[in-house]
Formats: C-alpha cells, sequence, structure tokens
C-alpha cells in the first residue's frame, strides 16, 4: 500500500496533515514514509509490521520535532543486529521518549550519539534529484559558498566564538584535497552541533551534555594511557 495524504488524513481522521497528532498505520504495506515530512504536530507514530526498507526513511521524519513514539518493529529495515538498529534509529530522531514499546533513556540516547549509524536521505527523493534552489550547481556555487560562511560566521558569533576565515571554506569547484575534506567535515559537524543546540530544551540539552561528557572521558583516557606509555618508554630507554 502506498501511504498518500489522503489515507495519512483518513486514518488520523484530521482535515490537513499540520493537524495529525497520532497516527496508526501497522501492518499496511507501506514502503516510504515520505508523505509524513508534513505532519508538524505528529506525536505517535505507529508502523509495526509494514514493509519499509531502509533506515534512511527516517530521515523523512526528522522535521517532526514534536515526535515522542515510533513503534517500527517488524519492518524489513530493522535487520537482524536489534542493538543497532535501535542505537541508529535514536540518532536520527533523539527526541523519541518511546521505541518500539521501549522506553528510551537519557544514556541510550548518549550512547545512539556516539555509535548509531547515521541516516541519509534515500536516494530518488526530491531532495536529491535537485540541484540547490533547483538551478545548475555553476551558477549557484558562490552564492553557496558566500551563504555557507555568513551563516557559519553568523552562528559561532552569537555563541561568543570567533568567525572563520574564507579560506576555511574552500570552493565546490577546486578538487579538495584528503586535509581539506576533513577541515569541511569537522567544520560542517561542528556548525550542526551548534546550530542544534539552539533549538533544543532543558531536558535535551541535558542529553547532549551526558553525551559530551562520556566522549570527554574517553579523550582523557586516551590521554592517560599515551602519557603512561611515554613514561615507560622513558623509563626504559634511561636504564
Amino acid at each position: 500500500m502506498r501511504l498518500t495524504r489522503k489515507l495519512v488524513l483518513a486514518k488520523a481522521k484530521a482535515s490537513d496533515l499540520e493537524s495529525v497528532k497520532k497516527l496508526n498505520c501497522c501492518v499496511n504495506s507501506i514502503s516510504s514514509l515520505a508523505p509524513l515530512a508534513g505532519c508538524l504536530s505528529l506525536c505517535e507514530l505507529y508502523l509495526r509490521r509494514n514493509m519499509i526498507p531502509s533506515l534512511s526513511e527516517l530521515s523523512h521524519l526528522r522535521p517532526l520535532t514534536r515526535l515522542r513514539v515510533l513503534w517500527l518493529a517488524e519492518n524489513p529495515c530493522c535487520g537482524s543486529d536489534y542493538s543497532q538498529y535501535r542505537l541508529t534509529v535514536l540518532r536520527c530522531l533523539p527526541r523519541l521518549q518511546k521505541l518500539d514499546n521501549q522506553v528510551v533513556t537519557e544514556d541510550e540516547i548518549a550512547l545512539a550519539l556516539m555509535e548509531g549509524e547515521e541516516v541519509t536521505t534515500p536516494p530518488g527523493s526530491v531532495q536529491n534529484q535537485l540541484s540547490t534552489n533547483g538551478l545548475p550547481e555553476a551558477e549557484t556555487e558562490n552564492d553557496l559558498l558566500n551563504y555557507n560562511m555568513e551563516e557559519t560566521n553568523k552562528i559561532r558569533e552569537e555563541l561568543g566564538m570567533k568567525p572563520l576565515s574564507r579560506d576555511k571554506f574552500p570552493s565546490f569547484s577546486s578538487p579538495p584535497t584528503r586535509e581539506t575534506k576533513l577541515s569541511m567535515i569537522k567544520t560542517h559537524t561542528l556548525d550542526a552541533v551548534l546550530l542544534l543546540l539552539k533549538d533544543l530544551d532543558e531536558e535535551e540539552l541535558r542529553i547532549v551534555q551526558t553525551a559530551t561528557q562520556n566522549r570527554l572521558k574517553t579523550y582523557t583516557l586516551d590521554s592517560e594511557i599515551q602519557m603512561g606509555d611515554g613514561t615507560m618508554s622513558s623509563s626504559i630507554t634511561d636504564g
């Protein structure tokens, strides 16, 4: 069964998508979640025993910031590794409070942000079919570069951070080196995190805090191990 706007409204008994708060579509052979992207008020979604092929379909649920309950079990996308499946879903949708009828804990969210797999947009979706603003890439390259730089530095300024220079935003047309790629990935990741912080409430910020503290503990442990190895090597050399 193809999930359509008409079907969603009929099942939810609603007049428009934005007013849909709870939706039960269990056992309907649904394979795509794209039509749900407009259900901005959706809080509970039940999709058990459908035909959703990949967790990439969850990318359509990212705009649903009020979604707290999701039942996705017994779909092909769940795979055989339940633990990894759960971490991946929670990394994509960290606001969930219950997944597959099981309560989500803060520690689980923190672990998911570190070990869950990244969910990408499904191939063939509208986002992938069109270039930026529907224009050829060459026509928008400089505009994209300037916009990216301005928006990034605006966020950094609001958070009391120093703005980045233009050389941190290499031209899209120039072949990037390995170092440039790594730099771009780190820059965009940090920008995404900083932008996300502005939209989180107190509970969600505490989840981020827990994940950050756990990550810092890992770095501290690695540093202590390296220092211990260095001291040991020095002792052996002196001896």
